[in-house]
């Protein structure tokens, strides 16, 4: 772990993605780390501009511990490396999604996941009857929906 300034600092990330990022008030946007080649919602993290320039540079997901205020690259106590494949940004830039390859556990409790211990729904069944529904745009939205 390495300590360093609060998110907002000054960073070395490209302007021209800094500037397209929508971060919360604390300046972080929320990285999903998933499992580049199962799909694997592996971890949720939280970005700052430099934890996101150092990401992309150096090949390790590298986050903002908001407990310890402090930058954390995922593998250097524990291990359990997240080598980088991709990042993207959703659509509305307020996300980063980092698709990685882990190594052993990503999740400091010891599991695969962040998300293997509380399940609070299995493998439910769908709406019964899907096969009528067609995208419509909402007239006064413009916004994309589906009629059922």
């Amino acid at each position: 772990m390495t300590s360093t300034p609060p998110p907002g600092t000054p960073s070395s990330l490209d302007p021209e993605i800094a500037a397209r990022l929508r971060r919360g008030a604390d300046g972080l946007v929320p990285a999903i780390a998933q499992q580049y080649d199962t799909g694997e919602v592996l971890m949720l993290g939280w970005m700052d501009d430099e934890a996101l320039h150092r990401t992309l540079t150096t090949g390790r997901c590298t986050y903002w511990s908001r407990s310890r205020q402090e930058y954390w690259v995922k593998g250097d106590t524990s291990g359990h490396f997240q080598w980088v494949r991709s990042v993207a940004l959703d659509c509305d830039a307020d996300t980063v999604l980092v698709k990685v390859d882990q190594v052993g556990a990503a999740c400091h409790t010891g599991d695969r996941t962040c998300f293997d211990a509380d399940v609070l729904l299995k493998d439910a069944e769908g709406p019964a009857d899907t096969k009528g529904a067609v995208d419509t745009k909402d007239a006064d939205s413009g916004v994309p929906a589906v009629d059922q």
